[in-house]
C-alpha cells in the first residue's frame, strides 16, 4: 500500500501567524478543499471535556475548523455522544451545559452543538461493519450518521484502557451511542485485584453508573451481574486495587473501536486533525487532568486516520519525558511512552486492526509545513 500523507506543523508562532492561522493553513495544505462541502451537513467530532478537566482542546480550534467548512460552502456542527459512566456528559442536557461551560457555544465556535445520540443516549443508527471480527452492526449516534461529511478534531493524549486516545478512539468510541459503548466495553469486567490496597475512598462507587460497586467497612465490592464492563472504576482507582480481568479485554476493546470507526467513516468524505498538546496520561473523560507527560508537539492533519495516529505516536515517543509527571515515576521497560504509562495496554492492536479493515495504513510520509 502506498504511504499516506500526514501534514504537520509545530506550535511555534510569529508576529504574522498565530496558532489559529497555522491550523487553517495546515488544513488547506493537507487538502481539505478537495472535499465537496457545498450545502453538505458536516459533523465535526470532538470531545467537549468533562467538567473539571482542563486538558480538552480550546473551542478556538473548533471555530477554525467550522469557519473553513463554511468558507468551502458546508454546514458544520460540533458533535459528540453521551457517556456510559457517571459524569457531566451522561445525558444531552448535562452534556450541552458542560460544552457551554467549557466554551463551546455558537457565538464562540461559529456553529451549533448537536449531541449525536439524543437526550438519553439511545438515538442511534445500526451500521453494518464489513469484515468485523467482533462487531457486525455498530450503534452510531444518529446525527453523526445523518451528516454528509465527517471531520474528526482530536486531542491526542494517553488512555488507561487503549494506551492512547487518538483519532480512532475519538471516532470509534466517541461516536458510539450508549448502547454502542456498552457493546464495545462488554468483552470483560473488572475485578478487585488487590483488595488489601483498597482504601475505601469511594471513587469507584461514585463513578459507577450501574450500581455495581458498594463500599462498606472501608473496602469496595463489585457485583459483576450489574457491571457492564465500562472500566470507569479502573480509571479512577488511586491505588490499582481494581483491574480488568485479563489483558485480552483491552485488545478486544481496541479492535471494537477500529470496527466502530469503520462504521462511521466508510462510504463518505472524511478528514482528520489531531493536536498533540497537554498530553495527559489518562483520558479527557476524567473530571480532572494530570500534568502533561511530554512537551507539546504540534498539529497534524490527514485523510488517513491510521497514519495520523501512527505519526502522532511516533512523535510522542521521540519526546523527552517531563520530570515530575506521572510517566517519569513509572518503570521505563518498553521504550514506548504509552506502554510505560499503561503497561496493561497494547495500542498497536487498534492500528493493526484498522489497517486490516481498510481504514488506512501505518506507513506514512510526514510533510512539515
Amino acid at each position: 500500500m502506498e504511504k499516506s500523507k500526514v501534514y504537520f506543523t509545530n506550535f511555534r508562532t510569529s508576529v504574522t501567524e498565530n496558532l489559529l492561522d497555522k491550523l487553517k493553513r495546515l488544513m488547506y495544505k493537507a487538502g481539505i478543499k478537495d472535499i465537496n462541502f457545498e450545502n453538505q451537513f458536516t459533523a465535526i467530532k470532538l470531545h467537549f471535556g468533562e467538567y473539571g478537566n482542563l486538558a480538552f482542546l480550546r473551542p478556538n480550534y473548533a471555530k477554525v475548523v467550522a469557519d473553513v467548512v463554511k468558507e468551502l460552502g458546508g454546514k458544520p456542527f460540533l458533535t459528540d455522544c453521551n457517556t456510559l459512566y457517571v459524569g457531566s456528559r451522561k445525558n444531552a442536557l448535562d452534556h450541552l451545559d458542560t460544552a457551554m461551560a467549557n466554551g463551546f457555544f455558537p457565538l464562540a465556535t461559529g456553529c451549533q452543538v448537536v449531541i449525536a445520540d439524543g437526550l438519553r443516549g439511545y438515538d442511534s443508527e445500526d451500521v453494518p461493519v464489513k469484515g468485523g471480527e467482533f462487531v457486525k452492526s455498530a450503534k452510531i449516534g444518529k446525527a453523526i450518521m445523518d451528516a454528509d461529511v465527517f471531520i474528526s478534531l482530536t486531542h491526542f493524549k494517553g488512555h488507561e484502557c487503549t494506551g492512547f486516545g487518538g483519532a480512532l478512539k475519538n471516532i470509534g468510541m466517541g461516536s458510539g451511542s450508549i448502547i454502542g459503548k456498552m457493546e464495545m466495553h462488554n468483552s470483560g469486567k473488572p475485578y478487585m485485584r488487590r483488595l488489601e490496597q483498597c482504601i475505601g475512598c469511594g471513587l469507584c462507587e461514585k463513578n459507577c453508573a450501574h450500581g455495581a460497586i458498594k463500599v462498606s467497612d472501608k473496602k469496595a465490592s463489585l457485583d459483576r451481574n450489574k457491571c457492564v464492563g465500562c472500566g470507569r472504576c479502573v480509571g479512577v482507582c488511586p491505588t490499582g486495587a481494581v483491574a480488568c480481568d485479563n489483558n485480552e479485554v483491552n485488545d478486544k476493546l481496541n479492535k471494537k473501536i477500529a470496527e466502530y470507526s469503520y462504521a462511521v467513516l466508510h462510504g463518505r468524505p472524511c478528514f482528520h486533525i489531531s493536536l498533540v498538546t497537554d498530553v495527559s496520561p489518562c483520558c479527557d473523560c476524567h473530571s480532572e487532568n494530570d500534568a502533561p507527560i511530554i512537551p507539546n508537539v504540534g498539529m497534524f492533519a490527514s485523510f488517513d486516520p491510521v497514519a495520523l495516529d501512527k505519526a502522532c505516536v511516533d512523535m510522542v515517543n521521540a519526546q523527552p519525558v517531563i520530570e515530575g509527571s506521572y510517566l517519569s515515576e513509572q518503570k521505563h521497560n518498553h521504550h514506548d511512552h504509552f506502554t510505560d504509562t499503561h503497561p496493561d495496554t497494547d495500542w498497536k492492536v487498534c492500528l493493526e486492526h484498522a489497517e486490516r479493515l481498510g481504514l488506512g495504513t501505518e506507513e506514512y510520509e510526514l510533510i512539515e509545513i
